[in-house]
């Protein structure tokens, strides 16, 4: 008996350390400078410096499910540096949801920035400090895109919901037709992240590395096409994806909107930690977004 018990904690033990062993290679590719994209395993580094940033794509397109990632930002003097982690359809007319942290001068906060883009519009930024220094440890964030609504989530708490309106007569923006790949990148923008361009990269301290470790993508994959080709084809699967009647755990009615707990969540980071909303730049939005 005692035999039997240890060939099967043996076996759970090898299933467990290949589930945790699951390689960067298999599920994303470099799609941007290849030679700054370090990889071993499950962890990556992105490296910029004066020559260039970099970039990964996954290798499937995905229409409504969870995507997750660890990262640990860029240390020290980051202003002008982007570091993203993003989902986008391509061509004309894209949809994308974005993570974009922005650095900072040493001692500053980071800033995340989230953006939702709809049939090539985007223009729909909120502006959040974060809770935990980003730099120190790796964080878990995370996006949870249904029929219903957008969730961007840092270490599991909502910090951003965007939900599809029922107004049809309005015909009002949600992404929810086109089915999209995973990315991350990082890059300089010292033109207007930090301090709106007032300060800019320091590149006497490239290269700046941002690290990605623990990607969990759990979606409807649609097809399974490399990210650099540009069809699309896979009518069937958006089909099957977007089908109410699929069972898909994001189609549950659940998911269709924020828990009470989310609810209360939301309302703590908007309260302490959100420092800009579009919906309230009355200054930049003359006419109101007709989502706000």
């Amino acid at each position: 008996m005692a035999a039997v018990l240890q060939r099967v904690l043996m076996l759970v033990l090898c299933l467990e350390l290949a589930v945790g062993s699951l390689r960067f290679e298999d599920r994303f590719q470099p799609n941007w400078a290849p030679d700054h994209v370090m990889y071993d395993g499950d962890l990556i580094e992105l490296r910029l410096d004066n020559s260039s940033g970099c970039g990964f794509a996954s290798k499937s397109k995905y229409l409504f499910g969870s995507v997750s990632v660890q990262i640990k930002l860029v240390e020290g003097d980051s202003a002008g540096t982007v570091t993203a982690f993003y989902m986008s359809s391509v061509g004309e007319g894209h949809d994308e949801l974005d993570f974009e942290f922005l650095g900072n001068v040493s001692g500053e906060p980071y800033i995340v920035q989230t953006n939702i883009y709809v049939n090539g519009t985007g223009n729909r930024e909120q502006r959040h400090y974060l809770w935990f220094d980003p730099t120190k440890d790796f964080h878990s964030y995370s996006i949870l895109w249904n029929r219903h609504q957008i969730l961007f989530m840092a270490d599991n708490v909502p910090i951003r919901a965007f939900r599809k309106q029922q107004d049809t007569m309005l015909q009002l923006p949600f992404p929810d037709s086109k089915p999209m790949w995973v990315y991350g990148s990082v890059w300089n923008a010292d033109d207007w992240a930090t301090q709106g361009g007032r300060v800019k990269t320091n590149w006497s301290d490239a290269p700046f590395v941002s690290q990605f470790r623990g990607f969990e993508i759990d979606a409807c994959e649609v097809g399974g096409m490399p990210a650099d080709q540009r069809s699309d084809d896979g009518a069937t699967e958006r089909g099957r994806c977007a089908d109410a009647e699929t069972g898909f755990w994001w189609d549950t009615p659940a998911k269709a909107t924020l828990s009470p707990h989310q609810v209360r969540q939301l309302k703590w980071v908007s309260r302490r930690y959100k420092i800009y909303d579009y919906c309230r730049d009355a200054a930049r939005f003359v006419v109101k977004p007709v989502e706000c």
